[in-house]
């Protein structure tokens, strides 16, 4: 009752700002996304390593199939990376480039696609233009920013995530500069939908202790509430929208593919890639269909973020669409997962490193079809 006027009308402006933007909606897909997680984690906590590629049996398959789909992630898949060798007198900024994709790679790419009846899709969390100035001439899909933004061969990017709310990247840029400034050699990649803090050229102890410190930070601050996942890497962490992964947008992009060629009727898909452990329900989309939906018509209940239900609304977000249903196929493709590095995952083969997914592309460009 003696309140003021003035801090009456501060705290209506508080708890109305609080009550606008944690609305019944934020609440819905904030519980989605979190019992997403649970999922993920209770299957991550039973993951084990998986068994090595066989690359005799999977060429055989590759040469035997009439038309195939090859996904393939970006960075430690199709990129070759140098370490920092601090007696050379290289810049940072120097080092840093010396992660990327090879002529040779680019080569081999390029005539796998040239191959009849096969797409290559590459999936990053890479920004856009990146990818294209990267991939500039090859004929491949792109899907950058963990599948928001959709490349077709030679034609302009689309939006596959919708209404995604990034009102807190402003807040979590401040924090990642300041942990860039404390902590030397680290750097910040701003991208358009996901911020990420990278340490892999600092010194591993206080690296890993600044980290350690950001992630407390983020957690238990300002933005805790807000719309943004974050997620702990080796030697980074990463801020992206709630609900937004690669496995999350997988079915969108398919979806696309198929309405865009509609010859193709893909027999042999092949997914590899080096993700984090909260992109891998990419190989779940995969295996769930391989193994549950085996009549090629029906679709098989999975857990699947709110957001990869964007630009679906008619649909069940229950529900993923088997390749076979979204292609017209009689039967399910083969699908064969691979992640790229001796690893806990839940893809059903490894390759050690992205020399080995080199090779690999090697003999696909030299199968005569």
């Amino acid at each position: 009752l003696k309140m003021s006027d003035s801090e009456r009308q501060q705290r209506h402006r508080q708890n109305y700002m609080h009550v606008k933007v944690h609305t019944a909606q934020a609440w819905g897909e904030t519980f989605i996304s979190e019992l997403h997680d649970t999922h993920v984690e209770a299957a991550l906590r039973t993951m084990h390593i998986p068994p090595k590629l066989n690359i005799l049996d999977v060429n055989e398959s590759y040469k035997m199939s009439k038309s195939r789909l090859i996904v393939m992630g970006y960075n430690a898949t199709l990129t070759t990376s140098a370490p920092a060798q601090p007696h050379q007198h290289r810049q940072f900024d120097q080092i840093r480039t010396l992660t990327q994709i090879s002529a040779e790679v680019k080569n081999f790419i390029n005539t796998i696609i040239s191959q009849p009846g096969t797409e290559v899709l590459v999936v990053s969390g890479s920004e856009r233009y990146k990818l294209e100035r990267i991939f500039e001439g090859v004929n491949v899909w792109l899907a950058a920013e963990n599948g928001v933004f959709l490349k077709p061969p030679f034609k302009e990017w689309e939006m596959v995530v919708e209404n995604i709310n990034l009102e807190w990247m402003e807040s979590v840029q401040l924090v990642f500069d300041y942990f860039c400034e404390r902590t030397p050699r680290s750097y910040v990649d701003t991208r358009e939908t996901s911020l990420v803090w990278n340490c892999k050229y600092a010194d591993i102890d206080f690296g890993r202790n600044q980290m350690r410190d950001m992630l407390q930070h983020l957690w238990t601050g300002p933005i805790s509430n807000a719309q943004v996942e974050i997620l702990r890497g080796a030697k980074s962490v990463e801020a992206r929208p709630l609900g937004v992964t690669k496995g999350g947008a997988v079915q969108r992009i398919m979806e696309v593919i198929a309405q865009s060629k509609p010859q193709l009727k893909p027999d042999f898909v092949f997914c590899a890639g080096h993700f984090m452990h909260r992109d891998e329900d990419i190989f779940s989309y995969f295996h769930n269909e391989s193994e549950n939906g085996k009549d090629g018509k029906g679709s098989v209940s999975v857990s699947v973020s709110a957001d990869s239900a964007e630009g679906n609304q008619d649909k069940d977000p229950s529900q993923v669409l088997s390749l076979a249903h979204i292609f017209g196929l009689p039967r399910m493709p083969q699908v064969i997962t691979c992640t790229v590095g001796r690893k806990h995952s839940l893809a059903k083969n490894h390759l050690k490193s992205s020399e080995e997914i080199t090779k690999l592309l090697q003999s696909w460009a030299i199968t005569k079809t």
